[in-house]
């Protein structure tokens, strides 16, 4: 049996979806696993032992369908659902499952602050969708796969971080997701060891501006890495403190303490960092820290995020009490 699973983007959103690639595989060892994801976020599944083949979109989509005919696939879950992979899905005529994306829960939610969301992570959902395949949720969390080139090494970043650090995620999607350099500056003083900032090309001049405060306390790694060099850089710290972004979720791959910091989002819209038995009531990870304003009515503005706040006052990131990470910090170094 062939089977394609489709998560076209982005960093953090198809690493959830690695617990259903590993439990389909793993539960059903003759299961042939074939994932369609855009080309610039392949190399995040490219070690993934339980993917038979990786294939990629590029900017034609219908000379991607026309290559995966030729696979000959049995069952086709989307885990993405947008108008792209309905195309996909019919020109495969074949058995699909698609995961709900509870988009009317998510519009009470953010535009009448009326919670209907489930307490738990989008990855129980993932599994909801596929429940009539027999697979179920094995709890063992998120996978990421680093190969071998792609491993950093101590000649990668100076010497004063090779005892330990602390990673700041400091990039985001959408400018509202992403804590103020001010505020950065701040948590700087929390941490009595070493600083790598992470982030793309985009986040470069912001995180100059952070390390200027120390320079040798702080490393900006922003723009010199790749998708799975920065990975490696989250799997060798001792701590994340995150923006609401990819690299959260890679963290939580590989099971790192983390603090993680809300702004426009909530973690009740389920992209919490998920150890896989985590939620947000009942089960609460010892290992992570949410810090969000919840004494906004405004929160969530958006399922996503905006470059700008609506409400022009950003009192989501400029407000957030960052009391208790100090301690957090320290119950990990």
């Amino acid at each position: 049996m062939k089977i394609l699973i489709i998560r076209f983007s982005s960093i953090g959103d198809i690493v959830l979806t690695t617990p259903i690639v590993r439990c389909i595989k793993q539960q059903k060892p003759d299961v042939e696993i074939h994932y369609l994801t855009k080309k610039v976020f392949a190399p995040i599944l490219a070690a993934n032992p339980y993917i038979h083949q990786v294939h990629e979109l590029g900017d034609h989509l219908q000379e991607c369908i026309q290559n995966l005919k030729t696979v000959g696939f049995d069952i086709v879950i989307d885990l993405h659902k947008n108008l792209r992979t309905a195309r996909v899905k019919k020109a495969l005529r074949t058995e699909s499952f698609v995961f709900d994306k509870l988009n009317v829960q998510k519009w009470f939610y953010v535009n009448l602050k009326i919670n209907l969301m489930p307490d738990k992570s989008i990855v129980e959902r993932y599994f909801d969708a596929i429940k009539s395949l027999g697979v179920r949720n094995d709890g063992q969390g998120l996978d990421y796969f680093i190969p071998d080139t792609d491993k950093t090494e101590h000649k990668d970043i100076p010497m004063s971080h090779w005892a330990g650090y602390v990673g700041f995620v400091i990039g985001g999607s959408f400018a509202t997701k992403k804590l103020p350099i001010e505020k950065w500056q701040e948590i700087v003083a929390f941490c009595p060891i070493p600083i790598i900032l992470l982030g793309g090309p985009e986040d470069r001049a912001d995180a100059e501006m952070i390390a200027q405060i120390d320079p040798v306390k702080i490393y900006n790694s922003c723009g010199k890495f790749s998708i799975n060099e920065s990975a490696d850089l989250v799997k060798k710290a001792k701590i994340i403190i995150t923006n609401d972004t990819g690299l959260m979720h890679v963290a939580a791959a590989f099971e790192k303490p983390i603090i993680a910091l809300w702004g426009n989002t909530t973690p009740q819209l389920g992209m919490f960092p998920y150890y896989g038995y985590n939620n947000l009531k009942n089960t609460i990870s010892p290992e992570l820290l949410h810090i969000e304003n919840k004494q906004l009515s405004c929160r969530p503005c958006s399922k996503i995020g905006f470059d700008t706040c609506p409400k022009k006052h950003f009192k989501c990131m400029n407000n957030l009490d960052l009391s208790g990470i100090d301690i957090f910090i320290r119950k990990y170094i």
